[in-house]
């Protein structure tokens, strides 16, 4: 039996003209120069540059203001060691202030792909056989930085997608650090840092078993006053680095959906946040949770993270823990097996693992799973997104990278209450790069961070060449007897 996939006739194409307007800054030096130019401005001066300012980006951005006003808080410490009252300052020149410490970004010049997909919290006030849902992409603009962006869309009777038009403006969460921090799981995570040992253990020292994101910032800008090596210093950061990523954000709830991108935030992930493979995780209780694995980059440190909400207004960010929690392609299972929670890796950056754990932190034994079987995933074979729960068994869609580096799809199928125990798998790839999907950011790569079921079919997004976005559907119960068919 050959399986058919079917390609939809919808591409989603990275759009230049979605812009941010974002915090730039240039230096404490430069920084504090430039201040001080703007002070010695006159009141009549800073209304006649700011007036045509907010003019022309009112009609680009939602509230440029408050844009201005948010990155001028952000040089508040600079204001005290320019002996300026803060206070003091007129609206306008704290406006035009900001302005100069603004830049607009555009969130997916380069790229648009590896989309991730759930099914929509709001289902109300649809047609029978109609499901609303959540894509999620990995963002790619100047700079070679990923951000994590949605779109919503709708997949009626007949399977036919929708995706909804993107919102006119784009909008950056605020951030909350009000995290409670266990002191040994936090410095086990950073002896992987590679932060200078002593340095450690004298912190550790001072911290209680739990503390909050405020005392140990106090403890380390106390401790870095009394260094005089700037490469100590350095190490000192790296450990409220780690803490940084840690936080909470929040968007505005008058925001759509595609206006809001989750961006790099800490130190550890400036490079870009990779690859989110979104879940819709149902607890014993029956409420559910949406949980995100990714990857943050710093240009050098793999750091997984995983990232939680209820609504997709409110995210919950936080790195994870233990030997399994290495390297990328982390996906959790949608529920606890046997009571505990489930997720496969790839730790090793070739095989697929497995682990279990009581706690969704944290994740030690990793156990092999699947190594490269078939000449097409030859070099490596990991998960595409969250396993798929069947009558017959988790259905787990795979990427395999074979000749040429050519990535395709591939799936298996394991057992539904023991998922270490592979059923089958589909002897041949389930999709490859066709003529259309060959060329573009990275040439002869298919990637998905996550599928969903509908009217009985399987919905794969799929990123195509690391450029843009398409949609591939498979009969189920076809997939199914297929891979129970190729077992062995």
């Amino acid at each position: 039996m050959r399986l058919f996939v079917e390609r939809k006739p919808i591409r989603i194409n990275p759009d230049p003209k979605r812009v941010i307007a974002r915090f730039f800054f240039i230096g404490n030096d430069r920084s504090k120069e430039l201040i001080k130019r703007v002070m010695a401005l006159d009141e009549e001066t800073v209304f006649g540059i700011l007036s045509p300012l907010l003019q022309e980006y009112s009609k680009r951005h939602r509230n440029i203001t408050r844009v201005f006003s948010r990155n001028c808080d952000k040089l508040k410490p600079l204001f005290t060691e320019l002996n300026i009252e803060y206070k003091h300052l007129t609206d306008y020149r704290r406006l035009l202030i900001g302005s100069y410490f603004t830049h607009e970004y555009s969130i997916e010049s380069a790229a648009f792909f590896n989309p991730s997909i759930v099914e929509d919290p709001d289902q109300t006030e649809l047609q029978e056989g109609h499901k609303r849902v959540i894509i999620s992409f990995r963002a790619v603009g100047e700079g070679h930085i990923s951000s994590i962006t949605f779109r919503r869309a709708l997949i009626d009777q007949n399977n036919e997608i929708t995706v909804l038009p993107a919102g006119n403006y784009i909008d950056e969460a605020e951030i909350v650090r009000n995290a409670i921090y266990n002191r040994k799981l936090f410095f086990n995570k950073a002896v992987v840092t590679q932060t200078n040992v002593a340095i450690l253990k004298d912190l550790e020292s001072k911290l209680d078993s739990h503390f909050e994101y405020s005392n140990l910032r106090s403890i380390i800008i106390d401790s870095e006053k009394l260094q005089e090596d700037d490469m100590k210093k350095l190490e000192y950061d790296k450990i409220l680095w780690l803490a940084d990523s840690y936080y909470e954000i929040v968007f505005s709830l008058d925001t759509d959906i595609s206006d809001r991108v989750i961006f790099p935030i800490s130190e550890y992930e400036r490079k870009g946040i990779e690859d989110a493979r979104f879940v819709s995780f149902r607890h014993d209780d029956g409420s559910v949770t949406y949980y995100a694995t990714y990857t943050a980059y710093d240009g050098s440190l793999i750091m997984p993270k995983l990232l939680q909400t209820t609504d997709f207004v409110t995210f919950k960010m936080m790195p994870l823990y233990g030997d399994g929690a290495q390297n990328k392609n982390l996906a959790l299972f949608p529920r606890k097996i046997n009571g505990k929670y489930v997720m496969m890796s790839r730790i090793d950056g070739c095989n697929n693992y497995i682990m279990y754990s009581d706690n969704i932190n944290i994740w030690e034994k990793p156990i092999l799973l699947q190594e490269p079987k078939f000449t097409w995933e030859f070099i490596q074979i990991g998960n595409c997104g969250s396993p798929i729960e069947t009558e017959h068994g988790w259905i787990v869609i795979t990427h395999g990278v074979g000749p040429m580096r050519r990535y395709v799809l591939g799936a298996s199928l394991f057992k539904l209450d023991d998922p270490g125990v592979e059923i089958g798998r589909l002897k041949e790839p389930l999709l490859i790069p066709n003529s259309d999907e060959r060329e573009g950011y990275v040439p002869n790569v298919l990637y998905s961070c996550g599928s969903i079921v509908h009217n009985g079919k399987l919905i794969i997004p799929y990123g195509v060449s690391d450029s843009s976005s398409a949609f591939a559907e498979v009969d189920l119960a076809d997939l199914v007897g297929k891979l129970i068919s190729d077992k062995g």
